[in-house]
């Protein structure tokens, strides 16, 4: 499921090339230099070939996809475990965003 805002941010960013914006930027055509931190560098390296996902976009994808499936259901039974596990899902969002600021 793409992101709400894509089709917006592909339309700025068509405008600002357009626009020559992104012509003469420094380190154009050169690879990104992540020696900074080598671990950092790495485990980029793996979660992209391995095509991971940090567990709190895993939430975000399934409360978007709860929600849209939300908006069919007629059965009053169905629609609130539904809302529930929407609750659910909002709820261990919290705690991984929480545990992200705590421990990084």
């Amino acid at each position: 499921m793409p992101h709400p805002l894509e089709a917006l941010i592909d339309q700025i960013v068509s405008k600002a090339e357009a626009r020559g914006e992104f012509k003469n930027l420094p380190g154009a055509g050169k690879p990104l230099d992540l020696s900074g931190n080598p671990q950092d560098a790495v485990l980029h390296r793996i979660m992209s070939e391995a095509d991971a996902k940090a567990p709190v976009v895993i939430l975000r994808q399934q409360i978007l996809a709860a929600q849209e499936a939300l908006k069919t259901i007629t059965d009053e039974t169905a629609h609130r475990t539904q809302m529930i596990y929407l609750a659910e899902l909002h709820t261990r969002l919290a705690i991984e965003m929480e545990a992200f600021r705590k421990y990084g």
